[in-house]
């Protein structure tokens, strides 16, 4: 009898034993399937706002030399380069033209003489009634054409003179030469002369920086081909207009140059300080970059155990730490490890 007794209750034992490693498996199993992350706790902090840009140098000024008329090119006095001063003579071109140009103005004078003989013979006969008012309004339009004629062709005689011998309107550098002595200038200016001292930077700006950009602002460049050097400027002119496309507006940067060391098209980085702002600062672990797009993200841990996919936008990197913009508020709890398991909404597990 004690014998029966006993086999009920160890099947019940083996049950029971059963019922707990199932539950027990189960638990194991569902850990496993439930990303583990580590978080950490940011905060907002007073970050200095460096903003940099990146543009090409160009001449403060610069001015094309051509000819007005389609001239030979008899001599080139410059070379590129060279310093040239205001008024200075660069380019002599064939006088040969101003033979057609001298004798228009002659036939011109010959015609006006002419027509102002007759002009004045129908006046006088008009007056003791031998002509007709209209003779005489028709010979004085005749007399407008002449002298008009007359100014015209003396107009292109005088600016084939001055063509002749073509002077720099500013003191600055030759940048470029197109042509040799000979050639019959086509499209292009026979020289171009830039004013490079001070030289000027234009970098694009975004909308949100327009009200920290001042006029007279300090800025400092920094160029590759010089390594840690500095050259400082400040702003010159901010445009008036915010591009639609971009959402950017263009700021001009002037850069003093006296001795000639930067020059036009350097790649230029521009550093501008705009004050302070207080923005939340994360590791740079728990920043996560779309694939295939230039969007960046932080997974933010949420009360009920879950997270969530924050878009963000960067500011500054600062050492091992990025400033962000918005996308995550101050306290916020963000994922530091362990987000290649992770999506919008996951359940997760924190370890520290």
């Amino acid at each position: 009898m004690k014998k029966q007794c006993i086999f009920p209750l160890l099947a019940i034992l083996v049950l029971a034993g059963c019922n707990g490693d199932k539950k027990k498996a189960e638990a194991t199993a569902q850990s496993e399937t439930v990303p583990t992350v580590r978080l950490e706790t940011v905060h907002s902090e007073t970050v200095n706002q460096d903003a940099q840009y990146t543009a090409t140098v160009e001449p403060e000024v610069f001015n094309n030399i051509v000819s007005s008329s389609p001239t030979r090119i008899k001599q080139i006095l410059v070379d590129e380069g060279q310093n040239v001063s205001r008024g200075q003579r660069l380019v002599v071109l064939d006088d040969v033209s101003l033979f057609s140009y001298e004798t228009q103005v002659d036939n011109a004078k010959a015609n006006l003489k002419n027509i102002e003989v007759n002009y004045n013979r129908t006046v006088e006969l008009y007056k003791i009634g031998g002509g007709t008012k209209q003779q005489v309004d028709q010979m004085e339009i005749q007399l407008i054409n002449a002298r008009n004629a007359l100014a015209t062709a003396e107009r292109a005689l005088r600016n084939a003179r001055e063509n002749t011998v073509l002077t720099s309107p500013i003191s600055g550098v030759v940048t470029k030469r197109n042509y040799d002595p000979g050639d019959m200038p086509g499209q292009s200016p026979i020289l171009t002369v830039a004013r490079v001292n001070p030289v000027k930077i234009v970098i694009n700006a975004t909308e949100s920086e327009l009200p920290r950009i001042t006029r007279g602002m300090p800025a400092t460049v920094t160029f590759d081909t010089y390594g840690d050097e500095t050259f400082q400027g400040n702003v010159s002119l901010i445009m008036p207009t915010v591009d639609a496309a971009t959402r950017t507006f263009g700021v001009e940067i002037s850069l003093p140059n006296p001795g000639g060391k930067i020059l036009p098209g350097m790649f230029g980085r521009v550093h501008l300080n705009l004050g302070k702002a207080d923005h939340v600062v994360v590791p740079d672990k728990a920043v996560v970059k779309q694939q295939g797009s230039g969007n960046h993200y932080v997974y933010v841990y949420q009360k009920d155990g879950t997270v969530k996919y924050n878009k963000v936008e960067l500011g500054q990197r600062l050492g091992d730490r990025y400033e962000l913009i918005s996308g995550v508020e101050p306290g916020a709890q963000v994922v530091v490890n362990g987000q290649a398991r992770l999506s919008n909404g996951a359940k997760v597990n924190i370890t520290k």
